[in-house]
Protein backbone atom coordinates (compact mmCIF):
# COMPACT_ATOMS: atom_id res chain seq x y z
CA UNK A 1 0.00 0.00 0.00
CA UNK A 2 2.98 2.55 1.14
CA UNK A 3 4.38 1.55 -2.87
CA UNK A 4 0.78 2.65 -4.44
CA UNK A 5 0.84 6.19 -2.12
CA UNK A 6 4.26 7.22 -2.92
CA UNK A 7 3.53 6.65 -6.39
CA UNK A 8 0.23 8.36 -6.24
CA UNK A 9 2.64 10.98 -5.13
CA UNK A 10 5.22 11.12 -7.28
CA UNK A 11 2.45 11.46 -9.90
CA UNK A 12 1.01 14.54 -8.04
CA UNK A 13 4.23 16.62 -7.50
CA UNK A 14 4.92 15.59 -11.35
CA UNK A 15 2.08 16.96 -12.20
CA UNK A 16 2.25 20.61 -9.86
CA UNK A 17 5.59 20.62 -11.01
CA UNK A 18 4.69 20.87 -15.25
CA UNK A 19 1.85 22.90 -14.64
CA UNK A 20 4.55 25.27 -13.01
CA UNK A 21 5.64 27.73 -15.75
CA UNK A 22 8.90 28.10 -16.52
CA UNK A 23 11.76 30.73 -14.74
CA UNK A 24 13.06 31.90 -18.53
CA UNK A 25 16.49 31.54 -17.05
CA UNK A 26 17.98 31.42 -20.46
CA UNK A 27 15.81 34.64 -21.20
CA UNK A 28 17.62 35.93 -18.20
CA UNK A 29 20.97 35.42 -19.07
CA UNK A 30 20.59 36.50 -22.83
CA UNK A 31 18.93 40.15 -21.28
CA UNK A 32 21.76 39.99 -18.49
CA UNK A 33 24.52 39.20 -21.68
CA UNK A 34 23.04 41.88 -23.75
CA UNK A 35 22.51 39.61 -26.62
CA UNK A 36 19.21 41.19 -27.38
CA UNK A 37 18.61 40.06 -31.12
CA UNK A 38 18.95 36.30 -30.00
CA UNK A 39 16.59 36.79 -26.81
CA UNK A 40 14.06 38.11 -28.80
CA UNK A 41 14.30 34.83 -31.15
CA UNK A 42 14.53 32.73 -28.14
CA UNK A 43 11.23 34.64 -26.59
CA UNK A 44 9.46 34.27 -29.84
CA UNK A 45 9.92 30.18 -29.58
CA UNK A 46 8.46 30.54 -26.08
CA UNK A 47 5.64 32.66 -28.04
CA UNK A 48 4.72 30.18 -30.06
CA UNK A 49 4.62 27.28 -27.63
CA UNK A 50 0.85 25.81 -26.30
CA UNK A 51 2.40 25.19 -22.39
CA UNK A 52 3.69 29.42 -22.14
CA UNK A 53 1.77 30.86 -25.35
CA UNK A 54 -0.43 32.48 -22.80
CA UNK A 55 2.21 33.58 -20.25
CA UNK A 56 2.94 37.20 -20.14
CA UNK A 57 6.85 36.79 -19.92
CA UNK A 58 7.94 35.57 -22.93
CA UNK A 59 6.45 38.85 -24.24
CA UNK A 60 8.21 41.07 -21.49
CA UNK A 61 11.92 39.97 -22.27
CA UNK A 62 10.82 40.51 -26.38
CA UNK A 63 9.60 43.81 -25.68
CA UNK A 64 12.98 44.66 -23.20
CA UNK A 65 14.82 43.49 -25.97
CA UNK A 66 13.59 44.91 -28.87
CA UNK A 67 13.39 48.36 -26.81
CA UNK A 68 17.32 47.86 -26.11
CA UNK A 69 17.61 47.27 -30.04
CA UNK A 70 16.05 49.94 -30.50
CA UNK A 71 18.57 52.47 -28.70
CA UNK A 72 21.79 50.43 -30.02
CA UNK A 73 20.89 50.06 -33.32
CA UNK A 74 21.53 46.58 -35.77
CA UNK A 75 22.25 45.83 -39.23
CA UNK A 76 19.19 43.15 -39.26
CA UNK A 77 16.63 44.06 -41.59
CA UNK A 78 13.99 41.80 -38.67
CA UNK A 79 14.60 44.52 -36.40
CA UNK A 80 13.59 47.52 -38.34
CA UNK A 81 10.66 48.34 -36.57
CA UNK A 82 12.57 47.41 -33.04
CA UNK A 83 10.41 50.49 -31.11
CA UNK A 84 6.99 49.66 -32.80
CA UNK A 85 7.65 45.64 -32.43
CA UNK A 86 8.45 46.59 -28.77
CA UNK A 87 4.47 47.52 -28.00
CA UNK A 88 3.66 45.22 -29.84
CA UNK A 89 4.85 42.27 -27.42
CA UNK A 90 4.33 44.57 -24.46
CA UNK A 91 1.18 45.12 -25.32
CA UNK A 92 0.39 41.46 -25.66
CA UNK A 93 2.17 40.65 -22.57
CA UNK A 94 -0.23 43.17 -20.72
CA UNK A 95 -3.27 41.25 -22.20
CA UNK A 96 -1.86 37.83 -20.95
CA UNK A 97 -0.78 39.25 -17.25
CA UNK A 98 -4.66 41.28 -16.62
CA UNK A 99 -6.16 37.79 -17.93
CA UNK A 100 -4.31 34.88 -16.90
CA UNK A 101 -2.27 36.52 -13.88
CA UNK A 102 -4.04 39.44 -12.26
CA UNK A 103 -1.42 41.80 -13.20
CA UNK A 104 1.39 40.26 -11.09
CA UNK A 105 3.97 39.84 -13.81
CA UNK A 106 3.28 44.09 -14.60
CA UNK A 107 3.92 44.36 -11.12
CA UNK A 108 7.03 42.72 -10.98
CA UNK A 109 8.32 44.64 -14.06
CA UNK A 110 6.95 48.03 -13.17
CA UNK A 111 10.58 49.47 -13.26
CA UNK A 112 11.09 48.57 -16.98
CA UNK A 113 6.89 49.37 -18.26
CA UNK A 114 7.39 52.92 -16.37
CA UNK A 115 10.77 53.08 -18.59
CA UNK A 116 9.52 52.69 -21.34
CA UNK A 117 5.94 54.68 -21.12
CA UNK A 118 8.33 57.27 -20.34
CA UNK A 119 10.08 57.09 -23.73
CA UNK A 120 6.91 56.24 -25.37
CA UNK A 121 5.26 60.01 -23.59
CA UNK A 122 8.65 61.91 -24.78
CA UNK A 123 8.22 60.26 -29.04
CA UNK A 124 4.61 62.19 -28.32
CA UNK A 125 5.90 65.28 -26.68
CA UNK A 126 8.66 65.53 -29.49
CA UNK A 127 5.50 65.72 -32.27
CA UNK A 128 3.65 67.63 -30.07
CA UNK A 129 6.09 70.13 -30.02
CA UNK A 130 6.54 70.41 -34.04
CA UNK A 131 2.75 70.44 -34.61
CA UNK A 132 2.89 66.97 -35.49
CA UNK A 133 -0.56 65.91 -34.04
CA UNK A 134 -1.05 62.91 -36.42
CA UNK A 135 1.94 61.48 -35.46
CA UNK A 136 1.42 62.39 -31.74
CA UNK A 137 -2.17 61.07 -32.08
CA UNK A 138 -0.67 57.82 -33.39
CA UNK A 139 1.57 57.01 -30.41
CA UNK A 140 -0.74 57.84 -27.90
CA UNK A 141 -3.33 55.03 -29.27
CA UNK A 142 -0.14 52.91 -29.05
CA UNK A 143 0.44 54.27 -25.51
CA UNK A 144 -2.82 52.93 -24.46
CA UNK A 145 -2.05 49.70 -25.32
CA UNK A 146 0.64 48.99 -22.77
CA UNK A 147 -1.13 51.35 -19.67
CA UNK A 148 -3.98 50.37 -17.00
CA UNK A 149 -4.51 54.69 -16.98
CA UNK A 150 -5.58 55.48 -20.16
CA UNK A 151 -7.46 58.93 -19.36
CA UNK A 152 -4.59 61.37 -20.29
CA UNK A 153 -3.61 59.44 -23.60
CA UNK A 154 -7.74 59.41 -24.42
CA UNK A 155 -7.71 63.19 -23.93
CA UNK A 156 -4.84 63.69 -25.40
CA UNK A 157 -5.95 61.85 -28.69
CA UNK A 158 -9.06 64.72 -28.59
CA UNK A 159 -6.69 67.11 -28.81
CA UNK A 160 -4.74 66.03 -31.65
CA UNK A 161 -7.73 64.95 -33.62
CA UNK A 162 -9.38 68.56 -32.88
CA UNK A 163 -6.31 70.08 -34.49
CA UNK A 164 -5.92 67.39 -37.13
CA UNK A 165 -9.03 68.91 -38.24
CA UNK A 166 -11.27 66.13 -37.39
CA UNK A 167 -14.12 67.43 -34.53
CA UNK A 168 -16.52 64.68 -34.02
CA UNK A 169 -13.74 62.24 -33.11
CA UNK A 170 -12.40 64.78 -31.10
CA UNK A 171 -15.35 64.92 -29.01
CA UNK A 172 -16.08 61.67 -29.24
CA UNK A 173 -13.06 60.92 -26.96
CA UNK A 174 -13.35 63.92 -24.87
CA UNK A 175 -16.70 62.46 -23.96
CA UNK A 176 -15.19 59.35 -22.94
CA UNK A 177 -12.49 61.34 -21.09
CA UNK A 178 -15.09 62.96 -18.83
CA UNK A 179 -16.65 59.92 -17.98
CA UNK A 180 -13.72 58.11 -16.93
CA UNK A 181 -12.00 61.04 -15.40
CA UNK A 182 -14.86 60.83 -13.12
CA UNK A 183 -13.54 57.74 -11.78
CA UNK A 184 -10.95 58.94 -10.86
CA UNK A 185 -10.12 59.70 -7.20
CA UNK A 186 -6.19 59.83 -7.26
CA UNK A 187 -3.44 59.54 -9.33
CA UNK A 188 -0.79 58.91 -6.71
CA UNK A 189 -0.11 55.36 -7.95
CA UNK A 190 0.42 56.12 -11.63
CA UNK A 191 3.15 55.91 -13.78
CA UNK A 192 5.55 58.92 -14.14
CA UNK A 193 4.17 58.63 -17.82
CA UNK A 194 0.52 58.03 -17.56
CA UNK A 195 0.81 61.56 -15.10
CA UNK A 196 2.36 63.34 -17.96
CA UNK A 197 0.31 62.06 -20.54
CA UNK A 198 -2.72 63.48 -18.28
CA UNK A 199 -1.26 66.90 -17.67
CA UNK A 200 -0.23 67.17 -21.21
CA UNK A 201 -4.11 65.63 -22.57
CA UNK A 202 -5.68 68.01 -20.33
CA UNK A 203 -3.26 71.60 -21.58
CA UNK A 204 -3.75 70.68 -24.96
CA UNK A 205 -7.59 69.93 -24.95
CA UNK A 206 -8.20 73.19 -23.05
CA UNK A 207 -6.26 74.73 -25.52
CA UNK A 208 -8.59 73.44 -28.21
CA UNK A 209 -11.74 73.85 -26.43
CA UNK A 210 -10.59 77.60 -26.01
CA UNK A 211 -9.47 77.96 -29.60
CA UNK A 212 -13.29 76.99 -30.93
CA UNK A 213 -14.87 79.26 -28.34
CA UNK A 214 -15.75 77.23 -25.73
CA UNK A 215 -13.84 78.76 -22.95
CA UNK A 216 -15.74 77.91 -19.80
CA UNK A 217 -15.47 74.53 -20.61
CA UNK A 218 -11.45 75.01 -21.15
CA UNK A 219 -11.36 76.42 -17.53
CA UNK A 220 -13.88 73.77 -16.09
CA UNK A 221 -11.73 71.08 -17.43
CA UNK A 222 -8.06 72.07 -16.06
CA UNK A 223 -10.27 72.96 -12.87
CA UNK A 224 -10.66 69.08 -12.17
CA UNK A 225 -7.25 67.81 -12.58
CA UNK A 226 -5.61 71.06 -10.95
CA UNK A 227 -5.16 69.57 -7.35
CA UNK A 228 -2.83 66.86 -8.86
CA UNK A 229 -0.36 68.82 -10.69
CA UNK A 230 -0.73 72.38 -8.20
CA UNK A 231 3.37 71.86 -7.21
CA UNK A 232 3.98 71.69 -10.88
CA UNK A 233 5.34 75.41 -12.07
CA UNK A 234 5.08 74.26 -15.83
CA UNK A 235 0.96 73.16 -15.76
CA UNK A 236 1.11 76.38 -13.40
CA UNK A 237 2.21 78.95 -15.98
CA UNK A 238 -0.58 77.00 -18.82
CA UNK A 239 -3.26 77.18 -15.92
CA UNK A 240 -2.88 81.07 -15.76
CA UNK A 241 -3.02 81.19 -19.30
CA UNK A 242 -6.05 79.29 -19.99
CA UNK A 243 -8.27 80.33 -16.66
CA UNK A 244 -6.81 84.31 -16.70
CA UNK A 245 -5.97 84.49 -20.08
CA UNK A 246 -2.64 85.31 -19.90
CA UNK A 247 -0.70 84.95 -22.77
Amino acid sequence: MKYVIGFVALILVSLNAAAQPPEYKDLQILYADGNYEKLVREGEKYAEKEKTKKDAYPYLWMAKGLYKISLSGTDDEKFKNAYKDAIKFLSKGFKNDLKYNEGAVLADEQKFISEFQMSLYEMVNNDLSSGGFKKAKSWALKYNKITSNQLGALYLMGACKYFDGDKPGARADWLEADKQLKEVESIASWSDADKAFLKAGVLYSAKALKQGRQEDKAKDLVGKVAQWFEDDPDWQNDYDDIVNGTE
